[in-house]
């Protein structure tokens, strides 16, 4: 890719007139036509009987879209996918398949991922049945929801499955979709834009100015409705589009990017030389990235950085940070359709010797700079390693060249490095205040690792401090049949099983060819299968000893799902451990508190 460095210094100056602008229309078109449809298959609707994962594929690459938490009022609940424990929500936490919302009386939420923002007003139940490179779909049992649709990529496809009926968005607009506490109606409201409504027996496009009522499950009814007049959550979803759509820095970032609407009030650019634009945040002397903050393990990812500032997600999960002269910048990546999400831009130190006092190990990282590699600590295949870099960063080459870590030279290993012990790190655990200071030369000595050795706490899966369950609607089990390959359905489906409702024997309730599905009385009706049931985080933490730290590989996730024990791990890490891996001891892990 010998032309990315023009680019690069085309760049320098965003203003430079139309050779700039060329220069970026064709590094937008090139990027968009190399990248690979990551994390998902090209059927939006495959199920549960897929084929175990096999070879470097990229079929089986995370997704480059994940939600965000982007604004919480009042008491919001959250359930992670395989865990059972009800947690507080909490701003800039990752959200994807599987994860639950619920919001209490006078609470409101929004979930931002990629082109689309999701709003739920007081007392609703939210799950993400399914999130990935082609599809949203949501799983709406009560409550209100509100979803701004602002592109819709060729391909993607949002839905929204009810009670009453599985709504298909079919343009980009404005939506409202309201559930009866009971399931026994749903309310659909469109502000612009065009949606689909699939059920029993029946498809039923509803355009811009219309409003529909369906009742029933077995049998659907659509009547045509009036349009209501706006109340105060619409009033404020309306004011989140309109500071959205005004925000500066939308002409520096991809549109597709979570969170940059936040970057005009908490900071601001400047056309910096050799760079172009850069962002400046306004922050305390002595700030610094990924030390005010947390790790947390959210699949299938494994160990992601939640910042604490409210304006902390893009900047720490997209582009790199530079330093200028005394101040911290970040740098975006060039405006692609599709950027691909990281857990977390740094990389991770260790080796022997990296500890302090008796038997305290240290783990520790630091951001990368401009034109240095990110190098995933979870299995990915195809041309992933080149996308999740060429897309966050300009001027980056030749990174599948790299066989030596040590001919990677950091700029900011030396000057950027925050050290926790190993148990504050694996707790997910706030950094800031339990900051180790590491001597320079032993700072000299550390190895860049591929990931600590440290396996997840409970604590660390989850966003906040542990709730009582919320009034949602319990789920008895039921195991079904699904058609085999059909991704395309109208049928019944319940939110997919988490680690609480698991009553059946493990080898039953994971037999190949059958999916374990919730259903009652007030079942979702959806109209594209979801995936498989996340597997329990117990389940599959146990399976980490043998390699802690390290997130499971999809073929070990489908023999725990089969009822078979998860096997080797087979990717090659780099960069390679520095010895042995140590396997974990067992013994109880600390809970939530």
């Amino acid at each position: 890719m010998t032309h990315e460095p023009q680019c690069a210094r085309m760049f320098s100056n965003w203003n430079r007139g139309c050779l700039g602008f060329l220069c970026l229309c064709l590094l937008t078109a090139y990027v968009y036509s190399q990248t690979p449809a990551v994390g998902a298959d090209e059927n939006p609707g495959t199920t549960a009987q897929e084929p175990a994962p096999t070879g470097n594929s990229s079929a089986n690459n995370p997704p480059a879209r994940a939600g965000r938490i982007s604004f919480l009022k009042g008491e919001v609940s959250f359930l992670r996918a395989g865990l059972d424990q009800w947690t507080e929500a909490a701003l800039n936490f990752t959200v994807t398949t599987g994860d639950r919302m619920y919001t209490d009386r006078n609470s409101w939420a929004e979930l931002e991922t990629g082109p689309y923002t999701v709003r739920i007003s007081n007392n609703t139940d939210l799950t993400v049945t399914n999130l990935n490179d082609q599809i949203m779909q949501l799983g709406l049992e009560q409550g209100v929801l509100r979803l701004s649709i602002y592109q819709l990529p060729p391909g993607n496809t949002v839905e929204v499955d009810t009670p009453n009926g599985a709504l298909t968005v079919e343009k980009p607009g404005d939506y409202r979709v309201d559930v009866d506490r009971n399931g026994s109606y749903t309310f659909v409201t469109v502000n612009s834009g065009g949606v689909e409504v699939t059920g029993a027996g029946v498809t039923e496009s509803v355009e811009s100015g219309q409003a529909v009522k369906l009742t029933g499950h077995d049998t659907i009814n659509v009547e045509s409705m009036p349009m209501p007049p706006p109340d105060d959550f619409d009033r404020w979803s309306e004011g989140r589009n309109r500071r959205r759509e005004a925000a500066e820095s939308g002409q520096y970032v991809s549109p597709a990017l979570p969170g940059y609407d936040d970057l005009d009030e908490y900071g601001h650019w400047d056309d910096v030389a050799d760079y172009g634009p850069v962002w400046y945040p306004t922050v305390a002397v002595g700030w610094m990235p990924y030390r005010f903050g947390h790790w947390a393990w959210i699949g299938p990812w494994g160990w992601t950085w939640v910042e604490d500032e409210p304006w902390g997600f893009c900047p720490f999960h997209y582009g790199r940070w530079v330093h200028i002269g005394v101040a911290w910048g970040w740098l975006p990546g060039p405006i692609v359709p599709l950027p691909v999400f990281a857990p977390g831009l740094v990389a991770f130190l260790g080796g022997a010797g990296f500890s302090i006092g008796v038997n305290v190990n240290l783990v520790g990282w630091f951001p990368l700079g401009p034109g240095e590699p990110f190098f995933p600590w979870y299995h990915y295949g195809g041309d992933y390693l080149r996308v999740v870099n060429i897309t966050n960063i300009r001027n980056v080459t030749n990174i599948t060249n790299i066989t030596n870590i040590n001919n990677v030279h950091y700029a900011y290993r030396t000057i950027a490095t925050t050290a926790v012990p190993r148990n504050v790190f694996a707790n997910g655990e706030s950094v800031a205040r339990q900051v180790v200071r590491i001597p320079p030369d032993q700072l000299a000595k550390a190895q860049v690792i591929p990931h600590p050795s440290a396996n997840p706490t409970a604590r660390a899966a989850a966003p906040g401090k542990p709730v009582s369950t919320p009034p949602v609607h319990s789920r008895p089990l039921a195991a079904t049949a699904r058609p085999a390959g059909t991704g395309r359905s109208t049928a019944a489906y319940a939110r997919p099983t988490s680690a609480a409702g698991r009553s059946a024997p493990a080898e039953a309730t994971r037999a190949e060819n059958t999916e374990t599905t919730r259903q009652s009385s007030s079942r979702l009706i959806t109209r594209s299968s979801p995936p498989p049931s996340a597997l329990p985080f117990s389940e599959e933490r146990a399976a980490m000893a043998e390699h802690p730290g390290r997130p499971l590989e999809p073929a070990q996730m489908h023999n725990l799902r089969v009822g078979r024990s998860a096997g080797p791990m087979m990717d090659r890490e780099f960069p390679p451990h520095l010895g042995p891996v140590i396997h974990e001891r067992a013994g109880p892990h600390t809970r939530m508190r």
